[in-house]
């Protein structure tokens, strides 16, 4: 009973420490899209570290302080940022989990979360273009590329920042 007290404080705290890391990763470097008014950023590799090191609820909150980076470069993007990138970190963080118990591959199951977690940040941000901010088709296509190399950039660093951390810190790995 005393590991479950400890548990969710240091959960919480991880969230919010990493929501703030995404939030600083997420201005660090900003390369702005013209055509939705968007931007290239880094923030998925701190989400995704968070969420595939320490699971659902501190990948969701992770994922959510790319929206406070989106109220000081993109308010537009912010409502939307905090819902899609929310889920992709709970995605990322759930899936992580249940595959490693079926591959027994920390980076097998990383990378198939990351990319299904990705694809759903990439779908995300498409549907809220059009819906939300009423951008055409054309326009909002624009943004797909970007998105996804965002998706890929952020698995080719988190994955072997992931295996440096459980390597420094193993106690992790459980």
């Amino acid at each position: 009973m005393k590991k479950s007290i400890l548990k969710t404080p240091l959960k919480l705290a991880l969230a919010a420490v990493f929501a703030a890391l995404v939030c600083v990763a997420t201005l660090a470097l900003v390369i702005s899209i013209p055509a939705t008014s968007g931007y290239f950023n880094l923030g998925e590799t701190a989400i995704y570290i968070a969420a595939l090191l320490f699971g659902l609820l501190v990948g969701a909150f992770a994922g959510g302080g790319a929206a406070i980076a989106d109220i000081l470069v993109a308010p537009q993007f912010a409502l939307g940022t905090l819902i899609i990138k929310g889920f992709e970190g709970a995605i990322v963080g759930f899936l992580n989990r249940k595959l490693q118990k079926i591959t027994r591959s920390r980076s097998l199951s990383a990378t198939a979360s990351i990319i299904i977690g990705g694809l759903e940040m990439v779908a995300g941000y498409f549907i809220y273009e059009q819906l939300v901010l009423g951008y055409p088709l054309a326009v909002a296509l624009v943004e797909v590329p970007f998105n996804i190399v965002q998706m890929l950039v952020g698995l080719v660093v988190a994955i072997p920042v992931m295996h440096i951390i459980l390597r420094v810190f193993p106690q992790l790995k459980s």
